[in-house]
């Protein structure tokens, strides 16, 4: 008994932990977004793609799978910048 639960222990110790991650605050308008953070800058967010897309964008606001967020906690939660589609 010992003994398994000292390779589980071991196990455990020597395997990569799973990282939390903080809820994300999204919002359905961008008015919303904006009251929620005043000093950064309102993003789409595009669920699918992991990226989120500023007002210079053309997918900015566009299409179903995707909402309002702050620049900052889209970054820390993992979205990244898209390069391509700017106006």
């Amino acid at each position: 008994m010992r003994m398994t639960a000292a390779i589980a222990l071991l196990f455990l110790l020597s395997s990569p932990g799973q990282v939390a991650s903080l809820p994300l605050t999204i919002f359905r308008y961008q008015d919303q977004a904006q009251r929620h953070c005043p000093s950064d800058t309102v993003v789409w967010l595009d669920f699918a793609k992991r990226t989120y897309y500023s007002r210079a964008h053309r997918k900015y606001g566009q299409g179903f799978k995707g909402s309002y967020m702050c620049r900052n906690e889209a970054r820390s939660g993992g979205y990244r910048r898209s390069l391509i589609g700017l106006r």
